[in-house]
């Protein structure tokens, strides 16, 4: 039996990553897959992965809410033999048997780089970010800040948390227009909060296409975003699905795999977007 324990089903990147892993294993009537669904509760997910030991998996998937305060049941898990495989967020010790994930920081670090192009390298950024305790948005932030320093005259504004879901990046948005702040490009940490973004600009009479929206995921939403011009670019995140599968499979026949998997990203903008097809 393989687990899959959560962060939140109500977040359609989430979801999605967990319906790859179901439908990826669907073809192996020997494998029964369950998952749980936190529903954005760290104390939820903790108890989640507790109860599908009590329930004899042979297998934890996870993406942990909160990378630090997670590490020790994923130990305990790890060090009662159970393989723990990690699916794009990571914990604060190596008690895991593999990770898969694209490279957050790196793509961070392009974010900032393509904004500061569509930019000329001068103006001021608004950030939506993920949610603040998953290494996911932690990494995203702390890379695109890396590289802003080769770009002095940009200066990120204002900095909201979104949690990677469209209405808190609604109400983000609401806010920052309420306050006034004045930004020449945003940076949301996830398309989901990016669809948000696009609505309190609309809803406050800014027109999108005015303003370089650069997000993470590629999300169907994300290509009609950007063949239409109300979002500048976005980044391939896979959802590890298929790469799971394979993994999964090597991990139950006892064969030895390796710590960390890095999964390609790629920038999507117009010029791409017609050949590259959106993750889900």
């Amino acid at each position: 039996m393989v687990g899959f324990a959560q962060d939140t089903m109500s977040n359609d990147w989430r979801a999605s990553q967990v319906n790859a892993v179901k439908e990826a294993l669907a073809k192996y009537p020997y494998i029964r897959f369950v998952y749980t669904d936190a529903k954005g509760s760290t104390a939820q997910q903790v108890l989640d992965i507790e109860n599908l030991v009590e329930q004899g998996i042979d297998l934890l998937i996870t993406s942990p809410r909160d990378g630090k305060s997670m590490t020790p049941v994923i130990s305990s898990v790890y060090k009662k033999r159970i393989p723990v495989m990690l699916l794009t967020r990571q914990i604060e010790s190596d008690d895991f048997t593999i990770f898969l994930g694209a490279d957050d920081h790196k793509i961070g670090a392009q974010v900032a780089e393509r904004i500061a192009e569509r930019l000329h390298k001068k103006g001021r950024v608004v950030m939506v970010t993920g949610v603040p305790t998953a290494t996911t948005a932690i990494k995203r932030t702390e890379g695109f800040f890396e590289a802003l320093k080769a770009y002095p005259e940009i200066k990120v504004v204002a900095k909201r948390n979104g949690n990677y879901l469209r209405g808190n990046a609604i109400m983000a948005m609401d806010e920052l227009l309420n306050e006034g702040v004045m930004f020449d490009a945003i940076y949301a940490q996830s398309d989901s909060m990016a669809v948000g973004i696009r609505l309190a600009l609309k809803k406050n009479g800014i027109n999108p296409k005015s303003i370089p929206i650069v997000g993470i995921d590629y999300i169907s939403e994300a290509r009609e975003a950007i063949r239409s011009g109300e979002q500048d670019a976005t980044f391939i995140y896979p959802t590890c699905g298929p790469e799971a599968e394979e993994y999964i499979l090597k991990i139950l026949k006892g064969e030895q795999t390796p710590k960390y998997v890095d999964i390609p990203s790629q920038m999507i903008t117009i010029e791409n977007v017609e050949q590259l097809a959106p993750i889900f």
